[in-house]
């Protein structure tokens, strides 16, 4: 079961008319539920995960009620320190073993990874820092907090809940939100828009280029950088739609997860608006203990050095993923040390650094910079993505895109127009910022009015999608992490 699956939206269905019958006290009991009957699923019924995911559970909420009942400092950090380890203890093997043969070293050891491992062991080690740091009370009923650690709209990939703004949803009990409903049943339908629309289409043609480097050096490396920024980005986005969405028909707000990143004037405001939530969770859970920037530029540049590390490795246990990391700290460390000068150069041309131009030169130039690092993030192995990039500067095939090439990639003619014209709706909508005024002039619109304008668009998704053509949807890519 997947998150774009008919059995997933089903269930949820189901789930809704008894939920919103229930006293508003009991409706989390339901909530509980239904996310382990999902959650199950998803785990496609293996019961080792399930008690690998109920020990971190169990583990986490015993160490909250102690870490909130105790009060000398050293036996609080003991707890904290335990805690942590032993409920993302799962989660250490399985990038050990990944890191290991990222260098070729194909050890006879295999380890069950749970669903959802990376991000609710975040979520569970943010929950005992914050009690720790006395931010929030201890959850006192464990199936309350087995439910802030497993709501199933995001438990597989995010976004990263704090439980002061998810946990106390849970204990007061949502209530029926008319426009919630609404704009949530818009944004799933986004969320498919982005999905089967943009992002598996894109998927086809990055499969063949990064599947065979080597045939599609060049300028199909710059074509496969750029289609691979925009599927991460559309892929990862309809999840976050979609949980945003299937959340807000029960009344529970999560938090956005991403601010038009692409749009970026820097390698720093990059990371202001890409997965916000595992931003801020690097920002307040590794970078400010640490020290942040108040121990001076050489320690904030270490820092950072090991912020990145850290983000590397979570995305994967390989050489790759840490270099992916580095990458983007040598951008932030180059960025600050390099800030004046770029600054003077600006005043040297008259250029305004707030006119339109300068915006777009700058959000071009950090786009690029991110699709450097996207390659090699993609690629199979280290090795070959920074082949691939030299092949993208040293070899010229300009005229590959424009030969019709392209076309015998995986997708056809018809194909790619529904692609760009996919893109450029994506692009208009972030431009002026109209899937909002959108999904609240449809939520305006009279009961009938507004559910044909809804079934039009399922119709539009399923006829000129990669459904529409037989594909098999592919699972969603941050599911991977």
């Amino acid at each position: 079961m997947t998150y774009t699956s008919f059995y997933y939206y089903l269930t949820c269905a189901a789930m809704l008319p008894v939920y919103y019958i229930l006293p508003r006290r009991f409706r989390w009991i339901l909530l509980l539920c239904g996310s382990l009957f999902l959650y199950y699923h998803f785990c496609l019924g293996n019961p080792a995960m399930l008690l690998t995911f109920a020990f971190s559970v169990l583990i986490s909420y015993g160490a909250g009620l102690l870490l909130e009942k105790s009060e000398n400092d050293a036996a609080r950090k003991k707890i904290l320190a335990a805690g942590i380890a032993l409920s993302v203890l799962p989660l250490l093997p399985v990038k050990f073993l990944e890191f290991t043969r990222g260098l070729g070293l194909a050890l006879p050891l295999t380890v069950l990874a749970p669903v959802g491992l990376s991000f609710y062991s975040l979520q569970i080690a943010a929950y005992l820092a914050d009690i720790y740091n006395r931010k929030i009370r201890a959850g006192k009923n464990p199936l309350r907090y087995a439910l802030f650690v497993s709501w199933f709209p995001q438990v597989i990939q995010g976004p990263i809940p704090r439980y002061a703004q998810l946990g106390s949803q849970f204990d007061k009990g949502p209530s029926y939100d008319d426009d919630l409903f609404h704009q949530g049943i818009c944004l799933i339908i986004w969320g498919f828009f982005l999905k089967f629309m943009i992002a598996d289409k894109a998927g086809l043609l990055v499969n063949t280029i990064f599947g065979k480097p080597d045939i599609y050096p060049g300028a199909y490396v710059f074509l496969g950088g750029v289609l691979y920024s925009i599927q991460l980005y559309t892929d990862f986005m309809s999840c976050v739609c979609m949980a945003k969405g299937v959340s807000g028909l029960f009344g529970v707000r999560i938090a956005d997860n991403f601010r038009h990143p692409y749009f970026a004037s820097s390698i720093k405001d990059f990371w202001r608006r890409w997965h916000m939530s595992l931003s801020q969770w690097l920002r307040d859970y590794i970078y400010f203990p640490l020290g942040g920037s108040r121990k001076g530029i050489k320690r904030t540049y270490l820092n950072i050095v090991i912020v990145f590390a850290v983000s590397g490795l979570w995305h994967g246990g390989s050489p790759k993923f840490l270099c992916w990391g580095m990458l983007h700290a040598f951008y932030q460390i180059a960025g600050s040390l390099t800030l004046e000068k770029r600054n003077a150069l600006l005043e040297k041309l008259r250029l305004d650094p707030r006119s339109l131009s300068v915006r777009i030169f700058r959000a071009i130039a950090t786009s690029f910079l991110v699709m450097l690092a996207w390659i090699i993030f993609r690629a199979a192995t280290l090795t070959e993505g920074l082949a691939m990039i030299s092949s993208m500067f040293s070899v010229r095939n300009l005229w590959v895109l424009f030969d019709g090439s392209v076309f015998e990639m995986g997708l056809d003619a018809k194909d790619c127009v529904v692609l760009f014209l996919s893109v450029l709706t994506l692009l208009a909508s972030s431009l002026i910022g109209a899937k909002r005024k959108i999904s609240a002039w449809i939520c305006s619109q009279q009961l009938p009015v507004r559910w044909a304008i809804l079934l039009c668009a399922v119709v539009i998704i399923a006829l000129t999608g990669t459904y529409g053509y037989g594909y098999v949807a592919q699972d969603f890519i941050y599911g991977g992490f």
